[in-house]
């Protein structure tokens, strides 16, 4: 079977963190949703998403097709059902589709005017509609994500020198070095992916996940549900926090239910609120009704799009929204939305050239021996020019 992972119409909610990618290219627990998704089905998966995305996001299209919306977090169960549909069947749940089996032509149109006959389900599954979507359910995405990875594994075994508790919660990869620190798996499940590493003094509550090649500095303090993507570097203090991947938080300060794309970095002690002071619902902005609109939640920090950074003593509000590729700096509590390419701080702000801004993506990149693909720099161009089109 040619399985497809489709954007559905929440995609425009999670922006700014699907400007740069796909809708199933999302973290949250331990995985992607892509890779959660190739791992139950034990296939590769392919996109179908905004063609400024395709190139580096093809769609691969065969005789018969499964698409599986890509906001959707498998299950077990889930899985079965989508690889038992037979031509022109869909998995419905509500008033959206689940899943799909259709023809070479009726890809791109989700099924078209093809007589499709619905299977309704109860949604028992994780679904990604909004941004803080991320941070909310990525309890229960990573205890998920901990049975896939690790079940009929054997962890490495932990030093000596470390305070354990639970220890047979916690699951540690080859490579990966932990030394003098204290993990409490008896709040949730603790992975440390491969060569990844805990420094001395750090403090660890369950859930956690740190992906492979990331880091914690010394004498950090992390509350769980908390995701560090690869490669990436945390310190200080962070609480219910998804971090994508690549990205640095790497000094003292508090990040709280909030979310990180890729390539970010965070000034010395940068602070995020996340919750009002009259414990109120907070609301945040919404890309695309330009409005702040309800979360229902009452803890929720910062989203930070791909390739933002901060200067040190970097003030956020509560329920704050970073576009991608902004640079900011100042005195005092920064704007609940900053647009993408902006560069500024509460002096104002001015736009962040798209030369100067690629430049210093790929100095960023250069760090990680990594630098931006012509596929990447045309996606980066597109994103700029709509936002020079729009209103600011």
């Amino acid at each position: 079977m040619n399985y497809i992972l489709f954007d559905d119409a929440t995609r425009a909610n999670l922006l700014p963190l699907t400007y740069l990618r796909p809708v199933c290219d999302i973290r949250i627990g331990i995985l992607t949703i892509r890779e959660k998704w190739e791992k139950m089905l034990k296939d590769a998966t392919s996109t179908l998403t905004e063609s400024y995305l395709a190139k580096k996001y093809p769609l691969n299209k065969a005789e018969n097709n499964t698409l599986i919306n890509g906001s959707i977090c498998p299950t077990k169960e889930l899985a079965e059902k989508i690889k038992s549909l037979k031509p022109n069947q869909a998995i419905t749940c509500g008033e959206y589709i689940v899943a799909m089996n259709v023809s070479y032509n009726e890809v791109e149109d989700l099924g078209g005017d093809t007589d499709i006959e619905e299977i309704e389900i109860k949604e028992t599954f994780i679904k990604v509609s909004n941004t803080w979507d991320i941070f909310n359910l990525n309890d229960r995405a990573l205890r998920e994500d901990f049975e896939l990875l690790t079940k009929g594994r054997k962890s490495k075994k932990l030093s000596a020198s470390n305070r354990v508790l639970g220890e047979e919660n916690i699951f540690v990869e080859e490579g990966a070095t932990v030394e003098c620190s204290s993990l409490n798996g008896l709040t949730g499940p603790i992975y440390i992916g491969k060569n990844a590493e805990i420094m001395e003094n750090a403090c660890i509550r369950g859930p956690f996940a740190l992906c492979e090649e990331a880091t914690v500095k010394m004498s950090a303090k992390i509350y769980g549900a908390t995701t560090v993507g690869p490669h990436s570097k945390v310190g200080g203090e962070l609480n219910c926090v998804v971090i994508f991947g690549y990205s640095n938080k790497a000094h003292d300060g508090f990040l709280g239910h909030s979310v990180m794309g890729e390539w970010c970095n965070l000034g010395a002690d940068t602070n995020t609120s996340n919750l009002k002071n009259t414990y109120d619902e907070v609301r945040l902005w919404s890309v695309p009704v330009r409005k702040f609109v309800p979360t229902g939640l009452q803890f929720c920090g910062t989203i930070f799009g791909d390739h933002s950074m901060c200067g040190i003593n970097t003030m956020f509000n509560t329920g704050s929204v970073i576009g991608i590729s902004t640079n900011i700096f100042g005195h005092g509590y920064q704007r609940n939305y900053i647009p993408s390419f902006s560069w500024g701080g509460n002096a104002g702000f001015k736009l962040f050239e798209l030369e100067k801004a690629i430049q210093v993506a790929n100095a960023k990149m250069a760090r990680r021996n990594k630098e931006m693909s012509k596929e990447e720099m045309d996606i980066f161009t597109y994103v700029y020019k709509k936002m020079e089109r729009a209103k600011r």
